[in-house]
C-alpha cells in the first residue's frame, strides 16, 4: 500500500508536467523561427549584394589603372635634348619598361626614339648673337715696353635668326629618320678704326662694313637607333648619325666689292658635314641625368674664290670633338627644368692661297692652318607639357668662353602628328 502510494506520488507531477505542455500552442514558435530565418537569409542577400557592388567597382578602378599605366603620362624629367640638337619629360613616361623617358632637353638629340609608326614636327625659333671686340697691333715690338706701329680695333656683330621645321619618323620602336630645313636671317657688321692719335687721319682710317642677306639655310638629316633597354640601374644608350647638306647660301660665292668684302650675308657654311655621336640617358625619378659625346667631319672642297690680294684655291673647314652633359629635374607632372653645359673643341681650319699677282718672296701657293676654337656654353631649358601631343621647350646658351657665341635662345614647340598605330 506506501509503495502504491509513493509510486503515485512520484508519477502526478510527471503526469502534470505533460498535461501542461500540451496545453502551449505549437504553430507560434514555429512562425517566429521562420521569421527569423527569412530576417537572417535577408541580412546575407543584402550583404551579398554589397560583395557584388564592391567587386564590379574594384574591377572597374583595376581596368582605369590598367589603362592608365598604358598610354603615355606625364612623369618626371625630353630631355630631351642636345644638340639638340634633342631631353619630350622631361615629357612623356615611357609605354612600357623598355622605352626611356622622354627628354626635351637641350638639343634635337636628347629626346627618346619615336615609336614606330608615329609621325611628330617641330617648329623651332633661334635668335644668336655674337659680339667681339679686339685691339690689334700692327708693328714692330722693340722691347718689352716700346712699341712702334699703329693699334686698331677691331669689332665684329652678328645676329642670326633661325626659323625652321622638321619632322621625325619612326620607322620601329628602336629607329627613327629625321629633317628639318630652316631659313635665315642674318646681320653682319664689322669696324676696323684707328686708337685715336695713331694715324695722320683717323676717319679716313676707318673701314665700316656691313652684310645682311636671308633665305634657306643648310639641310640637316638624321638618322637614330636606341642600342640599349637601360633598366636595372643602367642608361638607354641612343646612336645618332647627323648629316648636314650645304643648301644655303655659300659663303664664298656671295657677291663681294672691289676689296672683297661680302655685299650679302651668307645664310649657309658651305660644306657637307657628318656627325656621328652617342647619347646616354640614366632616369632617376624625378631626375634624368644625360650625356652626348660625339665628332664632326667636315669635308673640304675646292672654292677658287678672289679675296683681293689672294686667290683661296681650297678650304678644309676643322673637324670638331664636342661633348655635353645635364640633369633634368621634373617640378611636377608638366614642368621641367634642364641645366648642363656643352663644349666643342674645333680644329683649324686649311686653306690653301696664292696671291692673284705672284712675288718673289710669294711666287706659288701657301698652306695656312688656323688656330683651334674652344667652344664652350652654360646651358638652361624649361620644358612645359601642354598636352599629350604637345609641348613648349625654351632654352638658352651663354657662352662661356671667347670663342662661343654670346648668346643662344631656342624656342621649340615638338608636336604629334601621327599617332602609331
Amino acid at each position: 500500500m506506501k509503495m502504491a502510494l509513493v509510486c503515485a506520488v512520484l508519477i502526478l507531477p510527471v503526469t502534470t508536467a505533460q498535461a501542461r505542455s500540451q496545453d502551449v500552442p505549437i504553430v507560434p514558435r514555429v512562425d517566429s523561427i521562420e521569421r527569423r530565418l527569412d530576417q537572417a537569409l535577408d541580412l546575407i542577400e543584402a550583404q551579398r549584394r554589397r560583395l557584388d557592388a564592391q567587386e564590379v567597382e574594384l574591377k572597374s578602378l583595376r581596368a582605369e589603372l590598367l589603362a592608365s599605366a598604358a598610354s603615355p603620362a606625364p612623369a618626371p624629367a625630353s630631355p630631351t635634348v642636345p644638340g639638340g640638337q634633342a631631353l619630350e619629360r622631361v615629357g612623356q613616361a615611357p609605354a612600357d619598361e623598355e622605352r626611356p623617358i622622354e627628354l626635351a632637353v637641350l638639343d634635337g638629340q636628347g629626346s627618346i626614339i619615336t615609336r614606330a609608326g608615329q609621325l611628330t614636327g617641330e617648329l623651332q625659333l633661334d635668335y644668336a648673337r655674337a659680339d667681339r671686340s679686339r685691339a690689334i697691333f700692327r708693328g714692330i715690338e722693340l722691347v718689352e715696353v716700346v712699341l712702334v706701329g699703329v693699334f686698331d680695333i677691331n669689332e665684329s656683330r652678328q645676329d642670326v635668326l633661325t626659323g625652321s621645321a622638321a619632322l621625325r619618323y619612326g620607322v620601329t620602336d628602336r629607329f627613327e629618320l629625321g629633317i628639318r630645313m630652316p631659313y635665315v636671317y642674318r646681320s653682319d657688321a664689322s669696324i676696323i678704326a684707328p686708337v685715336s692719335g695713331t694715324t695722320p687721319d683717323d676717319s679716313a682710317a676707318t673701314i665700316d662694313s656691313s652684310a645682311k642677306g636671308n633665305g634657306i639655310g643648310d639641310l640637316e638629316l638624321t638618322a637614330r637607333y636606341q642600342l640599349t633597354g637601360g633598366g636595372s640601374g643602367w642608361p638607354y644608350l641612343i646612336g645618332n648619325l647627323q648629316a648636314v647638306l650645304p643648301t644655303g647660301s655659300d659663303p664664298f660665292a656671295v657677291p663681294r666689292d672691289e676689296l672683297g668684302r661680302a655685299l650679302r650675308a651668307a645664310t649657309g657654311a658651305g660644306f657637307y658635314g657628318i656627325s656621328p655621336s652617342v647619347t646616354a640617358i640614366l632616369p632617376s625619378d624625378p631626375v634624368v641625368l644625360f650625356a652626348t659625346a660625339g665628332y664632326t667631319f667636315n669635308l673640304g672642297k675646292d672654292v677658287n674664290t678672289q679675296i683681293p690680294p689672294v686667290i683661296i684655291n681650297h678650304v678644309d673647314p676643322g673637324d670638331a670633338l664636342s661633348f655635353s652633359a645635364g640633369i633634368g629635374v621634373s617640378f611636377n607632372q608638366r614642368t621641367t627644368i634642364n641645366l648642363g653645359y656643352a663644349h666643342s673643341w674645333v680644329f683649324g681650319t686649311r686653306t690653301s692661297t696664292s696671291l692673284i699677282d705672284p712675288t718673289p718672296q710669294w711666287p706659288g701657293e701657301r698652306v695656312t692652318r688656323s688656330r683651334d676654337l674652344q667652344i664652350g656654353r652654360l646651358l638652361l631649358g624649361i620644358t612645359y607639357r601642354m598636352s599629350d601631343r604637345a609641348s613648349l621647350n625654351w632654352s638658352v646658351e651663354v657662352g662661356a668662353t671667347e670663342d662661343a657665341t654670346d648668346l643662344r635662345t631656342v624656342l621649340r614647340v615638338p608636336f604629334v602628328l601621327l599617332t602609331g598605330g
